[in-house]
């Protein structure tokens, strides 16, 4: 039975506005998430991506073709259902943060490393009064308490669907740095990904790239764009 997937069943995909914000019906009949909640959505930008992609469903459902039907479901029944929990989670990120653990040798990568990471670290600090500190090696060196306390605060201040997307930005790149850079768009997301991946690159270049392992960093590089893109149709006021 692993091969089997629900046929389409419906005509058309609309977009519905509703009091507490928008919902895509199937041929009249609304859309629910497998907790079989309302699939109520913050904007409209975000209920016309999810019935594009219900409209694009051929004779079998893909749920792997529909990243923003997938993550608004994780946003309802995950994320709203446990955000204290999903945004603590997401902010102790900051306390092994990537762009904190740098190599002691050799000097170009430790060059690279400085170069990439430490604009972003000195932007948090600015943009929020978190001054993390970077240390060399692998060790876990706890951050100040107040540096976390101020990110965690960012992070809880999101709603649900903010939080679904930062929950994928952060765990792709490693570094809650990182994911409030791309919500706020301080560099574009490929730059973003690149400083992510400094480490890899360093190793491909010593080593060579092997297939499988590229393949699977475009896996996480496309997830990486769907959050963000995620994050922004959460957001469209238009």
């Amino acid at each position: 039975m692993s091969g089997w997937a629900a046929k389409r069943f419906w005509t058309e995909a609309r977009v519905v506005v509703r009091d507490a914000g928008f919902s895509v019906e199937l041929d009249g009949h609304p859309v629910r998430t497998p907790a079989r909640a309302a699939l109520c959505l913050p904007t409209r930008a975000m209920a016309e991506a999810v019935a594009a992609e219900w409209d694009a469903q051929e004779d079998r459902i893909q749920p792997a073709t529909m990243p923003v039907t997938r993550a608004a479901n994780a946003a309802i029944d995950k994320v709203r259902a446990q955000f204290a929990e999903v945004a603590a989670m997401i902010a102790a990120y900051g306390d092994t943060d990537l762009l904190c653990y740098r190599a002691e040798a050799p000097q170009e990568l430790v060059r690279r490393q400085a170069e990439a990471w430490d604009p972003l670290l000195d932007w948090a600090a600015r943009r929020y009064g978190a001054r993390l500190v970077a240390v060399t090696g692998v060790m876990h060196a706890p951050q100040e308490a107040r540096t976390m306390r101020a990110l965690a605060g960012q992070v809880r201040a999101m709603d649900p669907f903010g939080l679904t997307a930062l929950h994928d930005l952060v765990g792709l790149s490693g570094s809650l740095v990182i994911g409030l850079a791309a919500i706020e768009e301080v560099a574009d997301m490929a730059t973003l990904w690149r400083v992510s991946r400094i480490d890899e690159t360093w190793q491909e270049e010593l080593w060579g790239i092997d297939e499988e392992a590229r393949m699977q960093a475009l896996t996480k590089e496309n997830a990486f764009l769907a959050a963000k893109r995620f994050h922004d149709l959460a957001t469209d006021d238009g």
